[in-house]
């Protein structure tokens, strides 16, 4: 009786090419077994682990933030519905601010970009001096920063 899955046969359950199954086990997002031949054997419960990876990718999830959720399943056993719950309690948070982000994006954007407005007061985009940059890269009063933070942020490296 076979203890696992055959690494084409989780590529096949997946969708995922062998390349990646091996890439992910390389850096450690999960581990293969080895049959009496020295072949990579998988559990089953290494499905959900991989989609569990594909999933997080797509939300824009690295693969050192993937790998620090899954070091806390359990070593040595199926991981359970408790299990896979404590790592979705410790995703909300920063999925709900990817949401509030989004959320802000897509309420704001499309009345900002090309948008022709004649007060750049009040432009989400305006940047004089690049002043916001003491906050972060990219558009950083599109992604929730204000005016007032810059000038918190300046204050602060004067004092």
């Amino acid at each position: 009786m076979r203890r696992g899955l055959a690494i084409g046969e989780v590529a096949a359950r997946t969708g995922l090419a062998v390349s990646a199954i091996r890439y992910y086990e390389d850096e450690g997002l999960l581990t293969a077994g080895r049959n009496p031949a020295g072949q990579r054997q998988f559990e089953k419960a290494d499905l959900r682990r991989l989609s569990f990876i594909m999933i997080a990718q797509k939300m824009g999830f690295s693969i050192a933030q993937i790998r620090a959720q899954l070091e806390g399943l359990p070593k040595g056993r199926t991981p359970n519905a408790a299990d896979w719950r404590a790592i979705s309690t410790r995703f909300r948070a920063d999925l709900d601010r990817r949401i509030a982000v989004l959320e802000r994006l897509r309420d704001d954007l499309d009345g900002c970009i090309g948008c022709g407005c004649l007060s750049l007061a009040s432009c989400r985009l305006n940047n004089p001096q690049d002043r916001a940059a003491r906050l972060g890269a990219g558009p950083r009063y599109l992604l929730g920063d204000t005016p007032d933070d810059v000038r918190r942020e300046a204050g602060a490296d004067e004092g």
